[in-house]
Formats: structure tokens, sequence, C-alpha cells
């Protein structure tokens, strides 16, 4: 095997200029306004579905795929994105995600024209199809800015930056659906995708202006068949579980992705230990902290984006709220996490990162015990108050997880870590959403006939069945006629109920037994030098 040695980090100067950029703190402004567009469309996407799928004839499962195609491709290319930005620059890689995230959403705005001058292409399929280019420019985005931000920052400074990172996430996540709500409602769905062209405008000024490049000195080239083997492997891990509650967990083509995905994943790991030159140096696993970090941060998305994704519809679906009215119900969770980020950047930096996650992680595992317990007809002080216990918990461990991983990298392997990082959370977030899915799914067929009483006797089968996909999104199609709703809609909607409490009851033990990882953990790297780096 090869052994390179890393480049020792340029040490920064007194007056707090980074490594990366003039100004540290103008850089982090520069890179989050980037990743503000990936956080904004993130929320204004739900919003967004059910006018789109009413404006362009789509169906459920092309709604779907709006959301699954974009995920897709995000989770399969992080990694080798984050790889591309070691090797040909964070800035210039960060940039063309940027520029690239910009485009493909004003060509989603665009879909109805795009189907009208494309012979053969619908609305729909052209916006699905736009939504995966947009998932691949995001995975060039995301990782990079973690990169740029580790290479800027001293390393006692870097959980400061972390929580001045996650408090302007916070703070775009709390606009999403405000400003998605009132651009659906007064304006139209594809108001929601053109908002990115000027915020992708200025983020590309000021990157050019501000961030200086930085990349790896000891790369020469790209592990491709690394490459082949891991987004494979990606792609049948995350195809399974987007398609297992169609299939079925037990069903033939859903044991034989995940088997691929064993096969390919094994192949890879051979293949990193022999490669001069992979693209995910295992030495880097070798540090206990970033093994753990990665776990935590699979598990916490596993439990957040899972349970979190069955709020939507119990506001929207059991509520009959409105998507602006939806979206304020949301607003004290990430507008918690304004204030919740820096403090736990602070916290972290005092107390250590083992102990401010493990408390975060328990704080969080109360907040979703409380929104286990939240009653039909909840008001909006009883949803806020476990709203905020989460954003305060889950800052700690989003904040934590980030700095031990990319905080632990070699600053050389930084985009590699920061690709480890956002695709843990893009995995854990489609397990979650799938495994609870379908926990909630089986709740609500077994719960579903009691609430029906001796009426679902007499339902036909299959009209059971979509009684039981429509409790799944918290209540009956537009159009049902009014005397099926007033018959069968309360029991549809304590159904959901059931099944959305036992989704948070499930997160509840997960976050509970994540805690103890944490006992396992140590602080970021706090000097600016870099350990050798073991290639191959």
């Amino acid at each position: 095997m090869a052994h390179v040695k890393a480049v020792d980090a340029p040490p920064a100067s007194e007056s707090g200029a980074g490594r990366a950029g003039g100004n540290p703190w103008l850089v982090l402004l520069a890179v989050s306004l980037g990743v503000i567009m990936v956080m904004l469309d993130g929320t204004v996407v739900g919003i967004a579905n059910p006018v789109i799928g009413r404006e362009l004839g789509a169906s459920l499962s092309d709604l779907q795929w709006v959301t699954s195609g974009y995920l897709l491709a995000l989770a399969v290319f992080l990694i080798t994105a984050g790889k591309l930005g070691d090797l040909f620059g964070h800035k210039r890689v960060f940039l063309i995600g940027v520029a690239g995230f910009a485009l493909s959403s004003i060509g989603i705005g665009l879909s109805q024209e795009l189907a009208d001058v494309i012979p053969g292409l619908s609305p729909v399929g052209a916006l699905i199809g736009l939504r995966v280019l947009q998932g691949l420019f995001g995975a060039l985005l995301q990782p990079n800015a973690l990169a740029l931000l580790r290479g800027a920052f001293p390393g006692e400074k870097l959980n400061q930056a972390m929580g001045a990172w996650g408090a302007i996430i916070g703070l775009s996540s709390a606009a999403g659906p405000i400003v998605g709500g009132l651009l659906v409602e007064k304006v139209s769905w594809e108001s929601v995708f053109f908002i990115n062209a000027p915020v992708g405008i200025v983020a590309l000024v000021m990157g050019v202006l501000l961030i200086k490049e930085n990349r790896a000195q000891t790369l020469a080239r790209i592990d491709w068949l690394g490459v082949v083997l891991l987004s494979g492997a990606m792609f049948a891990l995350v195809w399974s579980v987007i398609k297992a509650p169609e299939w079925g967990w037990g069903d033939g083509k859903t044991i034989g992705f995940l088997a691929g995905f064993a096969v390919l994943i094994a192949a890879f790991v051979f293949w990193q230990s022999r490669a001069r030159q992979p693209l995910i140096p295992l030495s880097l696993f070798r540090n206990l902290s970033v093994s753990i970090g990665t776990v935590l941060m699979m598990m916490v998305a596993f439990a957040m984006f899972g349970a979190m994704f069955f709020l939507g519809f119990f506001f929207q679906g059991v509520h009959g709220l409105t998507p602006l009215e939806a979206g304020l119900r949301m607003l004290p969770m990430s507008a918690g996490m304004i204030v919740a980020s820096p403090l736990a950047g602070m916290l972290i930096g005092k107390l250590g990162a083992k102990l401010t996650m493990a408390i975060g992680l328990v704080i969080t595992a109360g907040s979703m015990f409380l929104m286990s317990q939240l009653s039909i007809d909840a008001s909006f002080i009883e949803s806020a108050v476990p709203f905020v216990l989460l954003a305060f918990g889950l800052s700690p461990v989003f904040v934590g997880a980030t700095e031990i991983i990319v905080g632990n990298a070699p600053v050389e392997l930084s985009g590699v870590a920061g690709g480890m990082q956002q695709s843990a959370m893009q995995v854990g977030g489609a397990l979650g959403t799938a495994i609870l899915g379908a926990v909630m799914a089986g709740e609500i067929a077994d719960k579903l006939p009691g609430y029906l009483g001796p009426a679902a006797q007499q339902i036909p089968a299959a009209q059971l069945s979509l009684l039981e996909k429509a409790a799944a999104f918290g209540g009956l199609p537009a159009g049902t006629p009014e005397q099926i709703v007033k018959a069968v809609g309360p029991a549809v909607h304590n159904a959901f109920m059931d099944g959305m409490h036992l989704a948070f009851l499930v997160s509840t033990g997960v976050m509970l037994l994540t805690a103890a990882l944490t006992l396992l953990v140590k602080a970021g790297r706090k000097s600016d030098q870099s350990a050798p780096v073991h290639m191959g």
C-alpha cells in the first residue's frame, strides 16, 4: 500500500483571517447563501406538492418521485462530489453546484413550457428529471461548503463556526414553509423554484469575491472504480428503501437490491484497501470519533426526518390547515434552531461534544415522546412546546456530529468528510421515512377496522385498502362525497393518530439508544496541523 503524507495546513493569522479566504466569517456567509437554496427547496417542495399534483395532473406516485428522485441523486453522489472538491478545488466545485442548482431550479419552474416544446415529454416527467439534476448539483454544493468552512476556520473556532452555520440553516428552514406557503397561495407553485435564482446569483458573486481556493495537494486522480462501486451501492440501498413500502420488505425485489448493496459495499471496501488513491481512505475510520459521528448523523436523521415526515399530513390532513398555516405551526422548531445552534457551538466548546450531545439526544427523545402524546385537536401551544424542545435537542447533535466528522478529518480530506456527513443524513432520512412509514402503515391497518366498527365487515377488501392508504396521509382525498367523509372520516383520523403516535414512540427509543453512542466520541481536531493520511 502506498503511504502519502498529508500537507500541513498553514496557521491562521492572529487577526482571525482564515485559510480559505480573507475573513472566515465572510466565507461562512458566502457558503451559507448557497446551502440556503437547498434548505429552502427542501421545505417548500412539501408545501407545493398538493398544488403541483392538481395543476400538472400528477399522481401520488409522481409526487413521491418529485422528492425521491432528488433524494436518490443527492445520496448517491455526495461522497463523490466531496472527492471532486478535494481534487479540483472546493471553491470551484461549490460554485459549479450553486450555478447548476439555480439553473435547474429555473428549469423546474418552466417544466410546462419544456414539455410544450419537447415532443413526448410530459410536464411531470420534465419536473422529475430536473429534480434529479437538481439533486446532483446539490450534492456538489453541500460537502464542499463544509470543506470550505473546515479550511477557513482555525481548529479552536470551528465549534463557533458550526454553531453559526446551524443558526443560518435554521433561519432558512424557518423561512421556507412561510415563504413557500405565501408564494404557493399568492403567486404560483413555480415561484418557489424561481426564488432560487436571485439567491444563487448573490451566492455566486460573494463566492467569487470572498472565497479563496483550496484543494488537496497530495491527490492526483479520481478513483473511478471506487466511484462506480460506491454509487452502485448507494443506489441499491436508497432505491430499496424508497420502493420497499410499495413492494413490501419481504419481496424478492427488495431483498435483491439489499443483497446487491451488501455485495457492492463489500467490493468497495476491498478495493479501497488496495487502491493507490482511494475514494475514501479507510484510515479515516481508524478515528473512532469519525465513525461514531457518521452513525450518529444517520440515527438522528432516521428519527427526525422519519417522524417529522408525518407532521405535514397531521396539520393539513387531520387539522385541515392551509400550507401557510401548516408552515406557521412548524415555525417554533425552525425558529428555535436559530437560538439553539450558536448556543450549542458554545456549549460544545465549554463542556465537550460528548456531554453536550448526550444531553441533546435526551432532550430530543423527550420531545419525540411529547409528540407521541399529541391529541387529534392539538392547539398551537401543545405542538409548539415539543417543537421548541426538539430545536434545542437536535442543535447540539447536528453541530457536534458535523464538527466531529469534519473536524477530525485532515483538511485535505474535508470534502470527503463533508460528503460522508451529508450522505449519512440522506440515507438515515430515507431509512427513517421508509421504516417508520411501514410501522405507521401497519398500525393503521391494525386499528382502522376497529374504528370503523361493524361497518368494516361490509367494506370490500379493495376499498378498505384504499381507506388505509388515505389514513396514512391523514385524511380522505379532495372531492370525496360529504356523506362518506362524515361516515368514515373520524375513523381515518383516529387510525392516523395511532400510527403517528407509534412512529414517534419508536423514534423516542432510537434517540435514547443513540445517546449511549456519544460516550465513545471525542471532540474534533483542535490543532491546525493535519495528521499523516495513509492512502490505501
